[in-house]
């Protein structure tokens, strides 16, 4: 039963009390638990992120000077547009960006086309061996991207190349270090080495799709390629548009592949080949202010083109 006497404070003539809140402090710990697991993320993420890119930020705003003998040691000093006037005047690091824009319009959509076909085709229910196949077509990512460049430089060598070997008797030589062709030959390792990884990503997204859907298209008269077009491509539009950002800033982080093919090269793979060999060569000249403003340049450039990638991406999918 119900008490409903009268509280003394009511008799009494005085309002009650608001009723008190109960587990206050238990509710500020329960808030601040999730701060406590985040907090390791939050100091690793600060200390080899934010404080890098601060660090580089801010030393771009120093030059270099030193004394025409060299006899005393350079001194840096406050100068917060020199580096940045230099930057966009070195022909060289100019062209390397031309370089690799050039290298992520042609080689990511054609990188993620033979991801896409692969996982479209694993994903077949008439495939077989799917496991097979997908462990053969992740094997050259888990090659260390260096080995892998040094197993290509050996396919490339003029002197040694399998692949002119066998095209000798027909007369055929392919310059693989030639002016026009390097940055295809690097954009084969690139292809190579990447594309089982993205074909994964895919896959696995393609199996996210749920079989209804896929059944009662069959059930409509659908053929394998309209489905493939009509359903499971939309379907994949997330792990496409990933992959693509992710393929982007690799492509502006290119070092390892140039770089293992500079000496064997003949001089065709430059030391400001890419912009970030053009900042390690700054590095090894002993500028790093001039490092960090290229690589400032850098970061900024990417950061943009992804931002109107996700932002094109977002709109048409809203469309």
């Amino acid at each position: 039963m119900t008490n409903l006497a009268p509280t003394a404070e009511a008799a009494a003539g005085r309002p009650a009390p608001p009723p008190r809140r109960r587990g206050g402090r238990g509710a500020r710990r329960g808030r601040r638990t999730p701060l406590l697991f985040c907090a390791p993320f939050m100091v690793l993420f600060a200390a080899m992120y934010v404080a890098p890119i601060g660090y580089a930020a801010v030393s771009s705003l120093f030059t270099v000077h030193r004394s025409g003998l060299g006899l005393t040691a350079p001194t840096k000093v406050f100068d917060p547009l020199g580096n940045y006037a230099q930057v966009f005047g070195d022909r060289e690091f100019l062209s390397s960006l031309g370089r690799i824009a050039l290298f992520g319009v042609v080689q990511v959509p054609v990188m993620l086309l033979l991801a896409l076909g692969l996982a479209l085709l694993i994903d077949s229910r008439s495939a077989r061996g799917k496991g097979f196949f997908r462990l053969s077509g992740f094997v050259p990512y888990a090659v260390p991207g260096v080995s892998g460049a040094l197993i290509w430089s050996f396919m490339y060598s003029p002197q040694s190349s399998p692949v002119n070997h066998l095209l000798e008797p027909l007369g055929l030589h392919i310059p693989f270090f030639g002016g026009g062709a390097v940055l295809w030959s690097v954009a084969n390792i690139v292809t190579w080495g990447w594309t089982g990884y993205n074909m994964i990503v895919i896959y696995a997204s393609l199996q996210s799709i749920p079989a209804e859907i896929l059944e009662a298209a069959k059930m409509d008269g659908a053929s394998a390629p309209r489905i493939a077009w009509s359903i499971k491509i939309p379907a994949v539009r997330g792990a496409l548009v990933l992959t693509a950002v992710f393929s982007v800033i690799g492509s502006a982080q290119l070092f390892n592949e140039p770089a293992v093919l500079q000496p064997v090269s003949g001089g065709s793979v430059s030391s400001t080949f890419t912009p970030i060999m053009s900042a390690q060569a700054a590095v090894a000249a002993g500028n790093y202010p001039y490092a960090a403003a290229q690589s400032v340049v850098l970061a900024v450039l990417v950061g943009v083109v992804s931002f109107f990638f996700f932002k094109a991406t977002g709109e048409r999918s809203r469309a």
